[in-house]
């Protein structure tokens, strides 16, 4: 076994909540260690989730935008002929460049790369298995885990990578299937529905609880279903997967909703009911970290039960997004610095659903806020009336906003459409402000601009909407 200590900090995870919080810590003067399992850099968002799903959409935008030159007097020769094998070669480029930029980002901080896998053996010490039996002891006196997550299965249902798959397949597909069933309508689902349908596969989305995208605005759930709809995709809400068989020409999934049973069929089925946090040999057993429903506790400074050890990401109860593990390990890495810090405001913290159209939000809900006792009081703009959506031709979607009618505080901002995942930083940056209703729509947005469906979701709040 060979040795090497001591460090400041060893980081165990290299996803975007790890190598950031590596990264700041060599800012801060910390020797500083990252340990990933992977054989190349970025996690799960890079290599396998966030970065390779928004190529493929982005190509499904680009052919659905095809679609609709002739309206700008741009016509095409014929259709435009997809080279599927190119498109996922590229994308694999894009990923390889980006995992190379996150490399000489360690080689910058001299940060010190070791690649296996790494679990902890007691108090400020690590292992780190590598290929071969090959094991590496580092010592520490700070530890961050950031292991983050993995697809669920449903119990009753088999992964075989080929009919029955997740996201990670959903991928690495040698060919655009004719037909697929997608379980699942959170932001994984509902982007593999969108770009697969653009791609011309037959999809049906099927989803349990009574909205699609259900931990967003159910107006906004609602609105979605019927854009998919628009699209041709059979959403299905409310609707359980009992049971599915394989066979050699695809799948025969059995579905539920209302007390009538129906049989689907499909060449792959995906399921895509969520994640849940890698935690299994990460040496647990051996700490005062006692796992909650899979995850790991962390107070508000992401410390664990465990002295000088801090947990981000995946593997703690908050939302599962790439942009808020890294703000978390930001915070764990300042607090263990010895910095002034802040906790997280975790109701500033965006989601973002990149299907198109698109989905996102931040903040309450309309039934969040009235839950937690506000006088509601809700403003909307429809994309229908917004000249740069129309110019563009998207004018499915619109914004909304929740407020407190006591105070004029903005609770919530919900988008549906086109650049919704841009649009949304508008009220990120009001809400951490918190800013109040008024104030969105007296500030002066540019026309025209998307943005100015935001000014005047707020000015219809206040019930001064000019073009509505």
């Amino acid at each position: 076994m060979a040795t090497k200590s001591s460090y400041d900090l060893v980081v165990i995870g290299a996803g975007p909540g790890g190598y950031v919080a590596a990264v700041r810590a060599a800012q801060l003067g910390l020797a500083t260690a990252l340990v990933e399992r992977d054989a190349a850099l970025g996690g799960t968002c890079l290599l396998r989730g966030c970065i390779p799903t928004k190529f493929l959409l982005q190509a499904a935008q680009h052919l659905d935008e095809s679609r609709h030159f002739a309206r700008y007097g741009l016509n095409l020769p014929g259709e435009i002929e997809v080279d599927w094998k190119t498109t996922i070669t590229e994308k694999a480029k894009t990923v390889r460049r980006l995992t190379g930029a996150i490399s000489a980002l360690m080689k910058k901080g001299k940060i010190d790369v070791h690649t296996g896998h790494g679990a902890l053996t007691g108090k400020g010490t690590i292992e780190v298995a590598a290929g071969g039996g090959e094991t590496t002891a580092l010592r520490a006196k700070n530890i961050l885990l950031a292991t983050g997550s993995r697809p669920k299965m449903l119990p009753f249902l088999e992964r075989d990578g080929k009919r029955v798959i997740t996201s990670d397949e959903a991928l690495e597909l040698p060919s655009i299937p004719g037909s697929l069933i997608v379980i699942g309508s959170g932001a994984v689902g509902t982007e593999f529905a969108s770009l697969y349908n653009s791609f011309g596969s037959k999809v049906t989305l099927v989803e349990a609880l009574p909205t699609m995208v259900p931990t967003e605005d159910e107006e906004i759930g609602k609105a979605m279903a019927k854009a998919f709809g628009k699209r041709k995709i059979d959403v299905r809400v409310d609707t359980t997967v009992a049971g599915a068989q394989v066979s050699e020409g695809g799948v025969r999934a059995v579905v539920e909703s209302g007390g009538k049973r129906e049989t689907l069929e499909a060449e792959i089925l995906l399921v895509a009911v969520g994640r849940e946090p890698v935690t299994d040999g990460l040496g647990l057993d051996a700490t005062a970290i006692r796992l909650e429903r899979g995850f790991i506790p962390v107070d508000a400074y992401m410390r664990t039960a465990e002295d000088g050890v801090y947990a981000i990401g995946d593997v703690v109860p908050t939302a599962g997004l790439a942009h808020l593990a890294s703000k978390e390990g930001i915070l764990a890495v300042e607090h263990m610095a010895g910095r002034d810090v802040r906790p997280i405001r975790y109701e500033t913290c965006p989601n973002a659903i990149y299907s198109d159209p698109e989905v996102a939000s931040v903040g309450y809900t309309e039934a969040q806020a009235v839950e937690r006792g506000y006088e509601v009081k809700v403003g909307r703009f429809p994309f229908t009336h917004n000249s740069k959506a129309m110019i563009g031709g998207h004018q499915e979607g619109m914004v909304k906003i929740v407020s407190d009618a006591a105070y004029d505080e903005v609770l919530g901002v919900h988008v549906m459409g086109y650049k919704a995942t841009e649009l949304i930083a508008e009220g990120v940056l009001g809400m951490t402000l918190e800013t109040t209703v008024e104030e969105m729509f007296r500030a002066i947005h540019p026309h025209p601009t998307l943005s100015e469906s935001v000014m005047e979701a707020a000015e219809n709040l206040h019930g001064e909407s000019i073009h509505i």
